[in-house]
């Protein structure tokens, strides 16, 4: 599979303005880890029966697809490669007070392959705030990574831990095509050698609890 293009400089030299993990941050695979940051651009359609989600390079090219499950249309998605091979399972847990969602490897929902949970930090909130808990951290003490920012405005930011140390971030992005084609368009930065298929599971996840709230 092809990585995501860098940024590039206006010489066509690749760039690097943010700092570089000294170890890959591997959620899903290495091979999703670049060392250098990656844009990627999230295109969900919101005139449509069947929402649209789909997340592009800086080239445009097409590096995943959330598709929803038929059996269960609300509380199952799986992220879908280029290819349509399937990437990543989320599932939602049904009559849970936190909006927690966990998700597996490729199309599976065994606890084997179980790869992370998401849920709300507290039940109450004015701005998103969600912790992050790999499968490993079994006793969910501490989040391994944690969101925090405003959907709404597209302003979100993932940090590592309980830290300062940002991995990804997104930010809005209005077109044209946006407002004719009735498009919601953002873009996520995601920071060198950190999982960016793990980070496009939580944008969807993100996603998927907004249109909870909204009613959408």
């Amino acid at each position: 599979m092809e990585h995501p293009q860098p940024y590039a400089s206006t010489s066509g030299a690749a760039i690097s303005v943010y700092p570089l993990h000294p170890t890959p941050m591997a959620v899903v695979g290495p091979h999703y880890c670049c060392p250098y940051p990656v844009e990627l651009a999230i295109v969900r359609k919101v005139m449509t029966l069947a929402d649209k989600f789909t997340v592009t390079d800086s080239n445009g090219n097409v590096v995943f697809k959330l598709q929803a499950s038929l059996l269960s249309l609300r509380d199952r998605r799986v992220l879908l490669d280029a290819a349509q091979n399937p990437v990543i399972t989320l599932r939602r847990k049904i009559m849970t007070l936190h909006d927690k969602w966990k998700a597996f490897r490729g199309d599976s929902t065994d606890p084997k392959d179980l790869l992370f949970t998401l849920k709300r930090s507290s039940l109450i909130q004015l701005r998103t705030k969600l912790d992050v808990f790999l499968a490993s951290n079994t006793t969910e003490q501490a989040c391994d990574f944690k969101i925090k920012g405003s959907w709404l405005e597209r302003s979100c930011v993932v940090y590592a831990r309980e830290s300062n140390t940002i991995v990804a971030q997104m930010h809005k992005k209005h077109t044209f095509q946006s407002i004719v084609f009735g498009k919601t368009n953002f873009m996520v930065t995601v920071y060198p050698n950190v999982d960016y298929a793990f980070i496009v599971a939580l944008v969807a996840i993100l996603d998927e609890i907004n249109q909870d709230q909204s009613g959408g």
